[in-house]
């Protein structure tokens, strides 16, 4: 394969185009304005750092943060001049080729089973996550999606919650009460 070769016009033909350095020469969209994000946080962190013990000694509690991100920043700040250099690729979009519409959803989709996760529980979050993703991603009927995401759930919850007894919010499904019926049942109904 010809070491120029970036893919072909949708930029998918199987390749990473994560290359280091992306194009040579060229600024991919996007690029810029996360390389000022970088220098943003990286300036806010020594500004925090600062605040420690301000800049007393170079034994101070605050010396060793503030030079670990004095060099952030001017590594950042490097970059970003880097970076500002470069013309911008002419054949490529942030919405169509760094960050589409299915991994702004997908952001969307784990920040809500993060926040869902200690009201509703795990169960009913993970298979409302599951069911939407597979849902999208297939693009199949209800069924197929049904079972595949319940189905993993049900495996994903007894390999978590049953062999290994990792403990999970347990929110709105009285999950506790569920596993001593099974276990009632499993001992003969002994109780």
């Amino acid at each position: 394969m010809d070491p120029d070769f970036r893919g072909d016009s949708d930029h998918h033909d199987g390749t990473s185009d994560a290359t280091p350095g992306g194009y040579a020469g060229q600024r991919r969209p996007g690029e810029l304005a996360f390389a000022l994000f970088l220098l943003a946080a990286s300036l806010y962190l020594l500004w925090d750092a600062y605040g420690i013990a301000g800049f007393e000694a170079l034994s101070s509690p605050g010396a060793v943060p503030m030079a670990t991100t004095a060099a952030m920043v001017i590594s950042a700040l490097i970059v970003v001049l880097r970076t500002a250099r470069l013309p911008k690729v002419a054949t490529e979009s942030v919405a169509r080729d760094i960050l589409p519409l299915k991994v702004i959803l997908f952001g969307v989709l784990l920040l809500g089973f993060g926040l869902l996760l200690v009201p509703l529980g795990f169960l009913p979050t993970a298979a409302l996550f599951l069911v939407v993703a597979i849902k999208y991603l297939s693009g199949r009927g209800w069924g197929f999606t049904l079972a595949v995401s319940l189905g993993s759930l049900l495996v994903i919850w007894v390999i978590f919650r049953i062999v290994f007894t990792v403990l999970m919010p347990a929110g709105i499904v009285p999950e506790a009460e569920l596993l001593q019926f099974f276990r009632n049942l499993g001992n003969g109904g002994a109780e």
